[in-house]
C-alpha cells in the first residue's frame, strides 16, 4: 500500500508515517516546514521530503491513500489534486479508526490528564504482555514512536484530543474513534478559538460519550461535577463507572498506593495523577488486566515526557518541567508539587502560549491558578499575540487576571535572569509551558538552577 502524507512534519503526522513505514507501507509526504525531532526521525527512515513545499505531481492514480494533516490548508494544491483524481483523503483520526475498526478501542478524553492516563494504560498492557496499537501525545520511555499499528493486536489505545480533525473537517478528533471504552478525565474550558462558550465546549464531551459503542463502558471522574453530569445524561446502553483518586500515603517524598496486598511505591506523585491512575486501572480491567497485575506494573511507571518531568536535581534543589498551560492544569500541577515538597519553597513559572491563554477574554479563568507557589512568574511574548492576530494584552492585564502578586515577563532573558537570582536551597522550580519560553533550553537552565 502506498500512502501520501500532506503535512508529514507534524508531531502526530510524522509518527503515523513512521508507524506505517514500520508496518511495510510505501510512505511519501510533503510539508512547507519540518523541524526536529520530526526532521531527524523522518530522515533516519528515508522519509524526509527532498524539498520543502507542496508538489501536486506527487499525487497520482497509483497513490493508494492520502492523509491530510492539520497544518495544511483547505486550498492545499496536493489536496486539490487528490480530490480531482477521486482519491480517498483521510484525516489523521479517520485513518486511525480505519486501521483499528475491528479492534477493541480504548479512548481517553479530557481537558487534562489524558496523555498521562493513556501512557499508564500502555505501560500496564505492555507489562501484561497484551499486544496493542496506540496513539499518544507524548514520547514515552520504551516506545519508539507515538503511534503504532499492527496486524496482530486486538486492542487499540488512543489519546482522545478534542481539537479539530483537519482543515476540512471541524469535528473534534475524539468524535471519530467510536470507542468501546471511553474515559473522560475532567472537563475545564479550553480552545476558545474553536469552542467560544463553555456550553459548546462541554457539548463535545457529551457527544463523545454518546459515540461510545452500544453496550460499551464510560469511565469518568466522579468528583468532577461536569463529568458526572455528562455521564448521567449519556445513553442508557452504556455501563458507567465513576472513579476518585486512588488511596495513597506519602512518606519521605514517596507516594505509596494503598492496596489490598500492601503498599506500592510510585515514581509519580500528585492527586491529579492518582485520579489518572484510577482511570487507567479501570480501563485496563475492561481489557482483561487484573488489578494485581496493574499494581505490579504501575510502580515502574515514570510518567510521560513533559508531564512533571524531573529535569535536574542536586541536594535540596529540584527542577520539574510540565506541559501545563490551561488554568485547571496549572492548579493541579502546582498543588501537586507543593504537597509533595511541603518544606521547600515553590518557584512556579508558566508561559502563556496557546490561543486561549493569550486571549484577553479568557485570562480571568487563571485567577488563583498559581496560588500554591511561593513565587509565581508568567511569561508571554507579545509577538506571539500578534502572530495569532489577537487583541494586545499587557503585563498589567495578566497580573490583574492571575492575582496573588505574580511577576510578569515579556523577555525570556529577563525571566531566566530573575530565576537565577532566587535562593535555590530547599527549593523546587516548576517550569510549565506548551512552548519553550522563547527558545530557552530547559535542560541547560535546569542544570544551572541546580548549580551543576
Amino acid at each position: 500500500m502506498r500512502v501520501h502524507f500532506i503535512a508529514i512534519g507534524g508531531s502526530a503526522m510524522h509518527n503515523l508515517a513512521l508507524a506505517l513505514h514500520e508496518k511495510g507501507y510505501a510512505v511519501s509526504g510533503s510539508d512547507d516546514e519540518i523541524f526536529d525531532p520530526a526532521r531527524s526521525r523522518l530522515a533516519a527512515k528515508g522519509l524526509l521530503p527532498e524539498k520543502l513545499g507542496w508538489f501536486p505531481e506527487k499525487i497520482t492514480t497509483e497513490t493508494g491513500e492520502v492523509i491530510l494533516g492539520m497544518h495544511a490548508r483547505a486550498d492545499n494544491p496536493e489536496l486539490l489534486r487528490a480530490k480531482a483524481l477521486g482519491l480517498k483523503v483521510y484525516s489523521y483520526p479517520e485513518y486511525l479508526y480505519e486501521q483499528t475498526k475491528n479492534k477493541m478501542r480504548i479512548v481517553v478524553g479530557g481537558s487534562h490528564g489524558k496523555t498521562t492516563t493513556t501512557a499508564m494504560i500502555m505501560h500496564v498492557l505492555r507489562y501484561a504482555g497484551a499486544p496493542f496499537d496506540y496513539m499518544v501525545g507524548a514520547q514515552l520511555n520504551g516506545f519508539e514512536t507515538m503511534v503504532s499499528l499492527s496486524q496482530a493486536a486486538k486492542i487499540a489505545v488512543f489519546e482522545g484530543d478534542e481539537y479539530l480533525t483537519s482543515p476540512v473537517d471541524p469535528r473534534p478528533k475524539f468524535h471519530l474513534y467510536r470507542p468501546h471504552v471511553g474515559v473522560i478525565t475532567g472537563i475545564a474550558w479550553d480552545h476558545i478559538n474553536v469552542f467560544p462558550t463553555w456550553e459548546v465546549y462541554v457539548e463535545q464531551f457529551a457527544i463523545f460519550a454518546n459515540l461510545i459503542e452500544d453496550s460499551g463502558t464510560l469511565i469518568f471522574c466522579e468528583s468532577d461535577k461536569v463529568c458526572a453530569s455528562v455521564a448521567e445524561n449519556a445513553k442508557s446502553s452504556l455501563r458507567k463507572i465513576g472513579y476518585a483518586a486512588h488511596p495513597c500515603v506519602s512518606e519521605d517524598g514517596v507516594c505509596r498506593l494503598v492496596t489490598p496486598t500492601g503498599d506500592v511505591p510510585l515514581k509519580i506523585f500528585g492527586e491529579h495523577n492518582l485520579h489518572n491512575l484510577s482511570a487507567a486501572m479501570l480501563a485496563c480491567e475492561q481489557a482483561g488486566v487484573a488489578r494485581s497485575v496493574f499494581y505490579a506494573a504501575i510502580g515502574e511507571f515514570a510518567g510521560a515526557a513533559r508531564r512533571l518531568q524531573l529535569m535536574a536535581a542536586a541536594g535540596s534543589t529540584s527542577v520539574f518541567y510540565d506541559f501545563a498551560h490551561s488554568p485547571s492544569k496549572l492548579r493541579a500541577t502546582t498543588e501537586a508539587v507543593k504537597k509533595q515538597f511541603p518544606q521547600r519553597r515553590l518557584y512556579a513559572c508558566m508561559e502563556l502560549h496557546t490561543f486561549s491563554s493569550l486571549s484577553g477574554e479568557f485570562l480571568a479563568q487563571y485567577r488563583g491558578a498559581m496560588s500554591h507557589a511561593d513565587v509565581a512568574c508568567v511569561y508571554f511574548n507579545p509577538e506571539t499575540v500578534r502572530h495569532k492576530q489577537l487583541r494586545a494584552i499587557s503585563a498589567a492585564d495578566i497580573a490583574d487576571a492571575f492575582g496573588g502578586g505574580v511577576k510578569v515577563f515579556t523577555d525570556s532573558r529577563a525571566l531566566v535572569a530573575a530565576l537565577k537570582t532566587l535562593d535555590a536551597e530547599q527549593a523546587v522550580f516548576l517550569l510549565m509551558s506548551s512552548g519553550n519560553f522563547g527558545g530557552v533550553c530547559i535542560k541547560e537552565l535546569a542544570e544551572e538552577l541546580c548549580g551543576e
